[in-house]
């Protein structure tokens, strides 16, 4: 995905979104050519030479020390997030990383057993791309009750949220802000492209869905990370109506790639009595499948 560009533009797009008065630099009411600090301004405020700088953000310099980017970064004022990906960007800048193709991805034992555990609260478990490695079946009935509830168990039919969230039309529908949604899933997927730009199929994905969704490829040039750790969405679900739940990710112990994704609703409210009723229907659904007949051979 291009370390030196992506650098570049992470470091552009975060320059223009600054004013000089948000700074503490005088204006003087001059007209700009182009919104946000000139790369001189910026450079000023991180202590470095003009031409330094100039030449990190077009890529034609890789070498820049942790010291520098972290000056660098208090100057654009970035978050957390936003700096841990500054500092990933240029290490893959300084690497010149060459995609590759990963192995296939998997659930362990321990966390199939914490879905297991789970079936009271929709869960599901997605990797690093954001496919669906596993889920619950109230996560399942939740999320995507309109797929096949074994697809996961098939790397090849593997559902992919990001997928979902910009190309299928229940899950569109699903969410109340549908954007708010779709930008919270650009975001954290940014931060991942970011700590891996040598996967192939993840290079792939965002290739995709840029083609696909005029609204992803504006989403993606924004440059915005943020980690999907935790949001509340209103959702309009087919079977029980609207409820407001808070989506939440946690990361198993000792997965740096894996994430179990939560829904819970306020204890009380209405919407915990629609994933009550949602888990009711679930549970009816799965005894009726358990006792069907076998088909004959």
């Amino acid at each position: 995905m291009g370390g030196q560009r992506q650098l570049g533009d992470f470091l552009q797009t975060r320059r223009a979104r600054l004013r000089p008065e948000d700074v503490g630099l005088p204006d003087y009411g001059e007209r700009r050519r182009v919104p946000g600090l000139r790369r001189e301004e910026l450079a000023l405020l991180a202590g470095v030479s003009s031409s330094y700088y100039t030449r990190l953000e077009q890529g034609q310099s890789v070498g820049a020390s942790p010291e520098v980017l972290e000056a660098i970064g208090r100057a654009l004022r970035l978050d957390e997030s936003e700096l841990r990906h500054l500092h990933d960007l240029a290490g893959s800048a300084k690497r010149g990383a060459v995609t590759r193709r990963p192995p296939a991805e998997h659930v362990d034992v321990s966390t199939l057993e914490l879905l297991a555990a789970l079936g009271d609260v929709p869960a599901l478990v997605s990797g690093r791309r954001s496919d669906v490695l596993a889920w619950n079946p109230l996560g399942h009935a939740l999320f995507a009750a309109h797929l096949d509830p074994d697809s996961p168990s098939r790397p090849a039919d593997r559902p992919n949220l990001a997928r979902l969230v910009f190309l299928d039309a229940h899950t569109r529908a699903l969410y109340a802000d549908w954007p708010a949604k779709a930008r919270a899933v650009v975001r954290n997927l940014r931060m991942v492209a970011g700590r891996h730009p040598d996967d192939a199929l993840l290079a792939s994905l965002v290739g995709e869905l840029s083609m696909r969704s005029p609204e992803f490829a504006a989403m993606w040039a924004d440059h915005s990370v943020r980690p999907c750790d935790s949001g509340v969405f209103e959702m309009h679900h087919p079977l029980v109506g609207t409820l407001t739940v808070t989506q939440q990710s946690l990361r198993p112990p000792g997965s740096e790639e894996r994430l179990v994704v939560l829904a819970t609703a306020e204890p009380g409210s209405s919407s915990q009595a629609a994933l009550y009723l949602l888990a009711q229907a679930t549970a009816a659904e799965v005894e009726a499948g358990s006792s069907a007949p076998a088909p004959n051979p």
